[in-house]
């Protein structure tokens, strides 16, 4: 796993990194470019994402603000989700919920709805995320 080993301070300043140097028009690397590209739609998170104090913000939820950082790494999972089908099916549900939404980001974000709760009913059941139960839930959308 290439993040694995970072502190959240870490993880947060290879997004940042890796946005400064879109802006700046550097050179990327392909991870850099997927995190540059994901931040790019996102243009509420733009200046908010080269601030210097982002890598050691909490959110909590009695902050009632939304993790940009998660928000953007769970847009960043289910890229690599559905580049490689896994879960099998995966691909084809993105298919569909973008023409049905009529816009592959607007489908990102109601699979990352369910994504997200799946991950957090993982987490507080201390059980794996079932990949069954995560298409079943993207089916019904």
């Amino acid at each position: 796993m290439i993040f694995a080993h970072q502190s959240r301070e870490q993880l947060r300043q290879t997004w940042r990194e890796s946005w400064r140097r879109r802006v700046d028009g550097l050179p990327l690397e392909p991870l850099q470019a997927q995190i540059a590209d994901v931040i790019a739609l996102h243009p509420e998170y733009h200046a908010f994402i080269l601030q210097d104090d982002s890598a050691v913000l909490d959110f909590t939820p009695e902050g009632g603000r939304e993790n940009p950082f998660l928000h953007l790494g769970l847009h960043l999972a289910l890229h690599e989700q559905i580049g490689t089908d896994r879960p099998p099916g995966i691909a084809a549900e993105f298919q569909r919920l973008s023409r049905r939404a009529g816009d592959a980001h607007a489908a990102e974000h109601q699979m990352i709805e369910v994504l997200a709760t799946l991950l957090w009913e993982s987490q507080r059941s201390g059980r794996a995320a079932d990949a069954q139960r995560y298409l079943e839930r993207l089916r019904r959308l």
